[in-house]
């Protein structure tokens, strides 16, 4: 176990906090957990809807990867942005720098670049403003992350019942369905066989869900999977037309249809409780009319007092 305080860079990649003070108390309580806090984001310099312009947030990301006192790279937040920046990000630099980049939502293409491009891993976890920074930070969702983080496994078990019965292993990835489904047929897609896909998404309706794992279906990718499961689809809203069709329904065609199991329950997405995930770490996969597990290794951890 390392002596030296666990170093820790703040960037705005994608999108930016209008709440600084989640900032200052995110910082703050990474610095209370024994971090060494190194903070690239400025929030004077956000561009448009931004956490700075392209320019600038390829910066923010070379300025923490190339820091030698830097393990972990943590994320603002989301929103959008990341999809600019793939064409000029030079993946290789990034995977050499040994750091662990954390995130989710927009942060999904950057784990996927990263794993397409450079066959790296890297963490679906917490970000610093809605997380750590949060006015009541959500204790499982930081202590997930800090277990995560120890290793050398990670376990996650989930109540969740109507779950078809299933034994498979293999690599797991994914994130955001939206930023999966756009990267379908460009250089940042990582081609992934017998793995386990995890998928999440906000305010998107039931059929537009539908729409994207079809995509992914008919693009031939889930084909090559050994399960999908799914996690928070929260924040939509069903209209008359709708006639009956229902997440439910949706779930129900989507068994029928696929290649593929369908899991339900994962605890992950935009809701406040979210499990960490080293995204193309090795997972054993165990359900049964109950609830399943994951038992994550052969993943990058970090040991620190």
């Amino acid at each position: 176990m390392s002596t030296s305080p666990l170093g820790v860079a703040i960037v705005a990649p994608a999108g930016y906090t209008p709440d600084r003070l989640a900032v200052e108390r995110g910082i703050s309580r990474l610095a209370a957990r024994g971090c060494r806090v190194f903070n690239y984001y400025d929030p004077d310099a956000v561009h448009e809807r931004f956490g700075g312009t392209d320019a600038a947030r390829l910066e923010q990301l070379y300025a923490a990867s190339d820091n030698p006192d830097v393990q972990l790279v943590l994320a603002v937040r989301g929103g959008y942005g990341l999809t600019r920046l793939l064409p000029a990000l030079d993946f290789e630099r990034l995977a050499a720098s040994g750091k662990i980049f954390v995130g989710y939502s927009d942060i999904t293409a950057l784990h996927m670049g990263l794993m397409a491009k450079a066959g790296a891993p890297s963490y679906a976890g917490p970000l610093l403003a809605g997380d750590f920074g949060a006015p009541e930070p959500d204790a499982f969702t930081i202590e997930s992350f800090w277990r995560c983080l120890a290793g050398p496994t990670h376990l996650i078990t989930e109540q969740a019942p109507g779950n078809p019965v299933l034994d498979a292993s293999g690599p797991i990835w994914g994130g955001n369905l939206a930023m999966l489904a756009s990267l379908i047929g460009t250089p940042w897609f990582p081609r992934v066989d017998g793995g386990i896909l995890f998928v999440e998404d906000i305010s998107e309706h039931p059929y537009r869900v539908e729409r994207m794992l079809l995509q992914l279906h008919q693009a031939g990718v889930l084909a090559r999977q050994q399960a999908v499961i799914l996690g928070d689809f929260s924040g939509y809203r069903l209209g008359h037309l709708d006639n009956g069709y229902d997440f439910d329904t949706m779930l129900a065609y989507l068994r029928e249809v696929l290649p593929v199991p369908v899991l339900t329950g994962l605890r992950f997405g935009h809701v406040p409780r979210r499990v960490t995930i080293p995204f193309g770490a090795q997972a054993r996969l165990r359900s049964n009319e109950e609830g399943f597990t994951l038992l994550l290794s052969d993943y990058p951890t970090l040991r620190f007092p």
